[in-house]
């Protein structure tokens, strides 16, 4: 049951990577390297200032890359401290010498927590997605934070 949920968060994780994608980041992409392009057409210009002009170029396609990477972080780590919790919470149950029977118990409640974190997070991916979209539209990703 475990692998189920790993599957069902993975794939719409994919799903909104490739939305994102297909919405805003292959646009960039082509446009950062159209631009790289544009760099390279001056056979007069020193290698550093070729260097610097694809550098900026890259720049907004990098920013942008590194918003959504952070964001899929961040509801992963959420999601990941979730499942740890629902296996704590098991294994406080388990006690010293549990019978095979609580064993079984506590495995089905954890299942039963995990499924309830990965239902949780995956209701919270449409909020995160309009959110990323329109920040990536406003062409200003944030910069990265640290946590």
């Amino acid at each position: 049951m475990v692998e189920a949920q790993k599957f069902r968060i993975e794939q719409e994780m994919t799903n909104m990577v490739n939305e994102l994608d297909r919405s805003f980041l292959r646009r960039m992409q082509g446009d950062m390297h159209r631009c790289a392009a544009r760099c390279c057409d001056d056979q007069d210009t020193s290698l550093e200032r070729v260097h610097g002009c694809i550098e900026n170029c890259t720049s907004q396609l990098n920013q942008a890359n590194n918003y959504v990477q952070n964001e899929i972080n961040h509801l992963q780590n959420r999601l990941q401290r979730c499942v740890m919790d629902c296996n704590d919470s098991a294994r406080d149950r388990l006690g010293p010498d549990p019978s095979q029977e609580t064993v079984d118990k506590c495995t089905i409640e954890f299942e039963k927590c995990a499924v309830k974190c990965v239902d949780k997070h995956i209701t919270l991916i449409p909020s995160m997605m309009k959110t990323m979209k329109k920040v990536l539209a406003s062409g200003k990703p944030p910069p990265v934070k640290s946590e």
